[in-house]
């Protein structure tokens, strides 16, 4: 029978719940407001003069003379695609690191872990080197990157299928995928001509620079509808893996399976977006241990925060990038590697009491 210290523990709980959700709320509220700023600050910085005024006076139609004219037209086909472009990958790329690193239970693992990132690479420079694609036309890179970073997926679960597809075989099988991506490239690098070869080096170093709308209504639906399957049907089920696979089974949740779908989406997530984007390193990282450090790991919060950590962290590092030696534009990728080396060095002395 309840007794009253019962029904106040209850209540205690209630109050503390409740006081967490507005806490967690706050932070979704301010991070928000955060990549708001970070998204006008992207649109005004670059080579051409543009103000945060130039900006409003877009919006509200008011384009007098040949000058407003050009800047309207470098804020809607160039900064604003751009803009576009770099919030889809970085909530791709966040999301993707988040379900991997909670079904192989690794605060490391992301898709440069599991060579997708490298397969993609692979599939990339052959088209770009070697003119060799399973798909022609101006599309030949991009359809050479996504088909290679879903075939080593395929790979890396094939090989670890052998002897039980577990997290832990996941992981070395994706390392061995990886290297073995990695000489492949390696190999094409060394026998293509200069002019190749630097085309090569350009797109594995990543940017943005295929911002474009067409592009990006290619590759909306390819993130947006697994970013959301994940959001809204996986919440339950990683948590119940975060704490093994014995404890997920015991929960109802059927560990293999839900790992398949999971990794098959996130390299569906990943694929897509390196072969728009080129090789963006540690946002797939750092993007979900930043969520996690903030709001738990709690999936259905850690999730939908981790969208917004990955996509105000690419959006600040490609401000940078344009920005750092103008009129030079580094190549976002860069950047994002120098921001996550310091953080990447910091999670390995310190990855125990964040993966708790």
């Amino acid at each position: 029978m309840p007794t009253l210290e019962t029904h106040g523990a209850r209540a205690a709980g209630r109050r503390y719940y409740q006081e967490s959700l507005k806490g967690k709320g706050r932070f979704v509220f301010l991070l928000v407001v955060l990549l708001g700023a970070a998204a006008c600050v992207g649109l005004v910085l670059g080579a051409a003069d543009i103000k945060i005024r130039d900006l409003f006076a877009l919006a509200m139609g008011e384009t007098q003379g040949p000058r407003d004219v050009a800047r309207a037209h470098i804020l809607l086909a160039i900064r604003l695609p751009r803009l576009v472009l770099a919030l889809i990958a970085g909530t791709g790329l966040a999301i993707s690191g988040t379900v991997m690193q909670a079904v192989l239970r690794n605060p490391l693992a992301s898709s440069y872990t599991l060579g997708v990132s490298s397969g993609a690479g692979f599939g990339a420079a052959l088209a770009i080197g070697l003119g060799m694609g399973v798909w022609g036309g101006k599309y030949i890179v991009v359809a050479n990157a996504f088909l290679f970073g879903m075939a080593s997926m395929a790979l890396v679960y094939g090989i670890a299928r052998i002897r039980g597809a577990g997290p832990g075989m996941l992981i070395l099988a994706g390392i061995a995928v990886n290297y073995f991506f990695s000489a492949l490239i390696a190999v094409v690098k060394y026998m293509v001509p200069h002019d190749a070869l630097a085309g090569i080096v350009f797109w594995l170093m990543g940017g943005l620079n295929l911002a474009n709308w067409k592009n990006i209504a290619v590759l909306l639906p390819l993130v947006v509808v697994p970013a959301l399957w994940l959001i809204l049907k996986s919440p339950w089920d990683l948590n119940a893996m975060s704490s093994g696979d014995e404890v997920a089974v015991g929960l109802g949740v059927d560990p293999e399976r839900t790992r398949i779908i999971v990794l098959t989406l996130a390299a569906l997530i990943t694929s897509s977006v390196v072969a728009f984007t080129g090789v963006i390193g540690f946002v797939c990282l750092v993007g979900p241990h930043m969520a996690r450090m903030t709001i738990g790991s709690d999936h259905r919060f850690l999730l939908p925060f981790s969208c917004l950590t990955g996509a105000l962290l690419l959006l600040l590092s490609d401000a940078a990038a344009r920005t750092v030696i103008q009129p030079t534009e580094l190549p976002v990728g860069i950047v994002t590697a120098l921001l996550g080396v310091p953080f990447f060095l910091h999670l390995l002395i310190r990855s125990r009491r964040y993966w708790s």
